[in-house]
């Protein structure tokens, strides 16, 4: 799939993906989402929440911009050279939280991930630099990023990792 170079692209990219994710998950049952080893010691559950953190990280760095300041992107404590660590982060800090949990902040951070795409307009979206914060990025390849790419890697992941465990028991 090519990167999205309108708004209507980059929302309609979200929901493709967002739905065939929701259709994978939908035919997981509760123990299936929670048993760790679907990526690395990961479980579904995580990813989701791996998934919301990331969209949640993307929000707020645009919510800083907008008044003017200029956020720790991709954090306070990582740079991006070190996404493991931050990733690793992200895992520890959802872990011990309960699916239902995780799965209505999931479903939340998404339509307020939407709902934020579509109150922006093409200038803001695809001018380099529009925002001081995003340098030469746009702000599209962060929003891109942390929606539809982001979800087909995860579903990606997760059928590879629910074959390789369902090998592993035969």
């Amino acid at each position: 799939m090519s990167k999205p170079t309108t708004k209507d692209e980059i929302l309609s990219a979200a929901q493709f993906e967002r739905d065939a994710l929701e259709k994978f998950l939908s035919e997981l049952s509760s123990e299936q989402m929670t048993q760790p080893g679907i990526v690395g010691e990961w479980s579904v559950k995580d990813i989701l929440a791996h998934l919301l953190e990331w969209e949640q990280m993307v929000l707020s760095w645009y919510a800083t911009g907008r008044q003017g300041k200029t956020p720790a992107v991709p954090s306070e404590k990582f740079n991006w050279g070190q996404l493991p660590q931050l990733n690793q982060a992200i895992y520890e800090k959802h872990h011990p939280r309960d699916l239902a949990d995780i799965q209505k902040e999931f479903n939340a951070s998404y339509r307020k991930t939407m709902k934020t795409i579509q109150g922006l307009t093409e200038e803001e979206l695809f001018t380099r630099g529009h925002f001081p914060w995003t340098k030469t990025n746009t702000l599209a390849a962060y929003f891109g990023s942390c929606t539809g790419s982001h979800y087909r890697w995860a579903r990606t992941e997760m059928k590879k990792g629910m074959k390789a465990k369902k090998g592993k028991t035969k």
